[in-house]
């Protein structure tokens, strides 16, 4: 049986076996056995993971004709697969305690995989997975990037994060027409951001949304009436920032506001 790529669920199956072993490769031995892998599409991935014996595996695939494939393949996955949307998927009832992530990205949803790993990230100690190059430089990039933006903010507020290696489009069926990353993403020892999260993710998309203007002006509708932007800081653009000058951005606003 062979499963066809679809392009509209951002299918690109990976078929080089030394770039597969080298993602599984880069999933840390720890204490957290339990892991899911996110769109095993043909089981590259899958076949390095089921070899590791520090790891109780899981998967998450939507696409039916996979999902019979994989079932064909591998006689010991039974019940440990199952067909859902990862972004719908509710996680509680699949895992109790803390999992790991690893996965080859569907393309056209990762950064909505990455808002979903934040939702979770208290579970969620450490991810490896494949995306686009250009994504992948982004959320690892540092302030003062053109790049960098509101992923990179987000996700290193509470994560380290390591780009690790470039793939090619021949490593793919069919092959994309941009190149590939692997990413390591390992939870940092931060357990609160010292500000009110939800405003915090708010000035951050603001700041970005705008990302040409001063945060001045990006950050405008956001501003109480009566609030002193004076601040030098306002002055700077949002690339300008790094986490903890996204945090102290947003106590000022809320300190106003009380």
């Amino acid at each position: 049986m062979e499963v066809r790529a679809k392009k509209a669920l951002g299918q690109h199956f990976l078929t080089d076996e030394r770039v597969a072993r080298s993602i599984v490769d880069a999933l840390e031995a720890g204490d957290v056995r339990d892991t899911l892998e996110v769109g095993p599409g043909t089981g590259v991935l899958t076949k390095y993971l089921l070899d590791r014996q520090d790891l109780d595996l899981k998967m998450v695939e939507l696409d039916g004709e996979s999902v019979v494939y994989l079932m064909n393949r591998f006689n010991s996955i039974q019940g440990k697969l199952l067909q859902a949307d990862f972004l719908k998927l509710d996680l509680g009832r699949v895992f109790n305690g803390q999992y790991r992530i690893i996965g080859n990205f569907p393309y056209n949803i990762s950064s909505q995989i990455f808002f979903r790993i934040l939702d979770e990230k208290d579970r969620v100690p450490e991810v490896v997975c494949m995306v686009q190059k250009e994504v992948a430089e982004r959320i690892a990039e540092k302030p003062g990037s053109k790049t960098y933006g509101i992923l990179s903010v987000l996700l290193q507020a509470w994560y380290d994060i390591e780009f690790l290696f470039q793939v090619g489009p021949g490593a793919f069926n069919p092959p994309p027409k941009v190149h590939s990353a692997v990413i390591r993403l390992k939870r940092n020892s931060r357990t609160s951001l010292g500000c009110d999260e939800k405003r915090f993710k708010q000035v951050v998309k603001a700041a970005f949304n705008q990302r040409r203007k001063t945060l001045r002006n990006a950050l405008k509708p956001l501003l109480p009436d009566g609030f002193d932007s004076s601040d030098a800081v306002f002055d700077l653009r949002a690339e300008r920032l790094g986490v903890e000058d996204f945090v102290r951005l947003t106590n000022s606003i809320d300190a106003f506001c009380k």
